[in-house]
């Protein structure tokens, strides 16, 4: 007798080839393993609760999570957009090639989303192109667009959101990474660290940088930056919970990332 797969016995299989950057159930009692599991913070970000009638786009979607949350809020159209080919981020001069193979492999080719868009019926249309190259003739304009933890990834996260200005004809919603030492010490000058070393981690602003960023970008903020903690998900390795990870800045940072989640920001903007 032949056996015949389930359809969720498929999924599965097809699930634990990859690793995933979001956490997503696809279908009832199927999860992915993602880096982070962001569903515990929706409610807490500033996106509406209906977006009947409104254009949206996604940006640096990988696995497609708030793409397909827009989608489910009744969005008529959500576009997503990333760079799939991990030989074309902002890498540091002189960062490795196993680096750039190691962390390029998380993004699997962008399997993840079409595993993902499958497996949900997801009419969400993605598209390989860098936030550095967005046009408003090919793109058109957007009422609504999702810039979630990329900033931090970026050589000019400035640029960036110069070139969002111009497809963006209502929301910007902004929710990226922050220093929260700097952010907790500094809450009103703005200032960042800077990373990028030998990998695609770049500008970790304090919140006050963050809108700073910003409101360099073009962009008047209508809700200043809201902090949260993105909660950490089944694919990421948490440090136990020690007082030696007291000793340094990283060990504070994943000991935050253990207690609470990774520290983020929300900001609401509208083009100035």
């Amino acid at each position: 007798m032949t056996t015949v797969e389930s359809p969720d016995a498929s999924l599965r299989a097809a699930i634990a080839e990859l690793e995933w950057y979001h956490t997503m159930e696809l279908a009832p009692g199927v999860e992915t393993p993602g880096w982070h599991d962001t569903r515990p913070i929706v409610a807490e970000l500033p996106l509406p609760a209906s977006l009947a009638g409104k254009r949206c786009l996604d940006v640096g979607t990988f696995d497609g999570f708030w793409a397909f949350e827009m989608e489910r809020r009744g969005a008529d159209e959500v576009v997503a957009i990333d760079i799939l080919d991990p030989h074309e981020w902002d890498w540091p001069v002189g960062s490795k090639a196993e680096t750039i193979a190691d962390i390029g492999r998380r993004k699997g080719t962008g399997r993840g989303f079409e595993i993902a868009k499958r497996a949900l019926g997801s009419s969400v249309q993605r598209l390989e192109r860098s936030v550095y190259d967005v046009d408003e003739a090919e793109l058109g304009r957007f009422d609504v667009v999702y810039l979630g933890s990329l900033l931090v990834h970026l050589r000019d996260p400035v640029r960036a959101l110069e070139r969002l200005r111009t497809v963006c004809g209502g929301t910007l919603i902004v929710v990226d990474g922050i220093d929260l030492a700097l952010s907790l010490l500094l809450p009103t000058l703005p200032v960042a660290t800077l990373d990028a070393r030998g990998r695609p981690w770049w500008w970790y602003p304090n919140q006050a940088g963050l809108r700073r960023m910003i409101e360099a970008g073009g962009f008047e903020v209508v809700e200043p930056p809201r902090r949260l903690f993105m909660p950490p998900g089944a694919g990421q390795p948490v440090a136990p919970r020690h007082p030696r990870l007291l000793a340094t800045r990283e060990g504070r940072k994943a000991l935050v990332i253990a207690l609470r989640g990774d520290p983020h920001a929300a900001v609401v903007a509208r083009p100035a």
